[in-house]
């Protein structure tokens, strides 16, 4: 046991991991209460379910539009240096939101502040994720994921509470946008004093080839693509997150205090099984184990998508979140571990579009789907739609299903 709580901890022993991993918490916290008080504020404004939906599709836009270049920054400058930019860029947008929010009272401000927010947040994720193998030796790299993936947990529990409580108890959006903006700056402050410098990983010239490298990397990796694009439609269909402002106010009648709480629920069980598997890493049958606890996500959301109980609906979105936490460890290590180090800002920056058409997509198929055929069928239809595409998955990419250890056995030559 003793050895085995070592080993465990053993990310922790070095300073720039401690140092990201903290900068990683603000800045999270900060857009989980950014994300409570933009979704409750446009819902205010116009009670339009496709509106909430547009939120998810102007964080989207630019994620998919700067995809190759967020990549390749991400492989030929300095992975920190890019990562404190963008810390500090989203400071500058959580501004520009209490301003502009303090003045008009419509949504296009909104729309517009978001997109600036995704688009530095497009920037970051590549990044971040690249930057991760380079702070811990390889033998604790598995520990490391873990462990990340805790901590971006505990500031999506904090985050939406906390951003919910500033909401009601000061009556607006505003002082939660202000307080997001010194949470950012503090992050960019952390970033600065790591010491790590990755410099340019990628040698070779500017070219149409390595520009596309990461996305032909992934095409030819089965694995790799398959675990990424499961994660896309299961999330893409089975996502209600978008929805939580509607179910707060008219289906559970909660108000923003419960809206923070539903919210963070997903994160509460997302947080315990990240630590879990820090301490008891998935060793065997991981495609397969990733597979079923999609599977699992999907009847979750059907359970939630019925539930007219806050403390029913509280406990689906927890399995929510524990189940979704094994297929983000099982992706991004396959991710990192499986990737070339002079690819990994590339290949990350393609996870990073999957990721963010799962969750801004998502967020307009809730909308949209909410709009033409109710909210409560529509989350029970995405829930089901999320069984089905694990159905497909397990015949469409054995590959997947017949992975077993995550060691980077996977990784295809360059």
């Amino acid at each position: 046991m003793t050895d085995s709580l070592a080993s465990a901890r053993a990310a922790f022993e070095y300073r720039d991991f401690r140092l990201y991993q903290a900068s990683r918490l603000l800045s999270t916290i900060a857009n989980q209460m950014l994300s409570v008080a933009v979704g409750w504020q446009v819902y205010e404004l116009t009670r339009r379910p496709f509106d909430l939906g547009l939120v998810g599709l102007v964080q989207f836009l630019p994620a998919i539009g700067l995809s190759l270049l967020t990549g390749h920054v991400a492989d030929r400058f300095d992975r920190r240096k890019v990562v404190m930019t963008c810390y500090v860029a989203l400071a500058a947008s959580s501004v520009f939101l209490y301003l502009t929010t303090r003045s008009v009272a419509a949504t296009w401000p909104i729309y517009v502040t978001m997109s600036l927010f995704a688009t530095a947040r497009a920037f970051l994720a590549p990044a971040g994720q690249a930057l991760v193998p380079d702070l811990v030796p390889t033998e604790h790299f598995a520990s490391a994921v873990a462990w990340g993936s805790s901590v971006w947990e505990v500031g999506a529990i904090l985050g939406p509470a906390l951003g919910g409580w500033i909401y009601a108890a000061g009556g607006s959006a505003a002082a939660v946008y202000w307080t997001g903006a010194v949470l950012y700056f503090v992050a960019s402050v952390f970033a600065a004093m790591m010491r790590v410098k990755t410099g340019r990983m990628e040698r070779k010239p500017a070219s149409l080839e390595t520009v596309l490298a990461g996305i032909v990397y992934v095409w030819k990796n089965k694995v790799v693509l398959g675990s990424i694009s499961l994660d896309l439609f299961a999330v893409l269909f089975g996502g209600a997150v978008a929805l939580l402002p509607i179910y707060a106010r008219d289906i559970l009648h909660v108000g923003p205090w419960g809206l923070g709480l539903l919210r963070s629920a997903p994160a509460v069980g997302a947080a315990a099984v990240a630590v879990y598997i820090a301490f008891h890493p998935l060793r065997r049958r991981a495609g397969a184990t990733m597979l079923a606890c999609v599977a699992l996500f999907g009847l979750a959301t059907l359970v939630f998508g019925v539930s007219r109980s806050f403390v029913l609906s509280l406990v689906a979105l927890v399995i929510v979140g524990a189940a979704d936490m094994v297929s983000v460890v099982v992706r991004q290590t396959l991710v990192q571990v499986a990737t070339p180090a002079a690819m990994r800002g590339r290949v990350s920056a393609v996870n990073s579009v999957f990721v963010g058409a799962s969750n801004e997509l998502g967020e307009l198929e809730s909308g949209m789907t909410a709009a033409w055929m109710g909210t409560v069928p529509s989350v029970i239809f995405g829930g089901i739609a999320a069984c089905a595409v694990v159905a497909i998955y397990s015949f469409a990419f054995p590959e997947l299903r017949r992975v077993d250890k995550l060691d980077g056995s996977q990784a295809l030559p360059v």
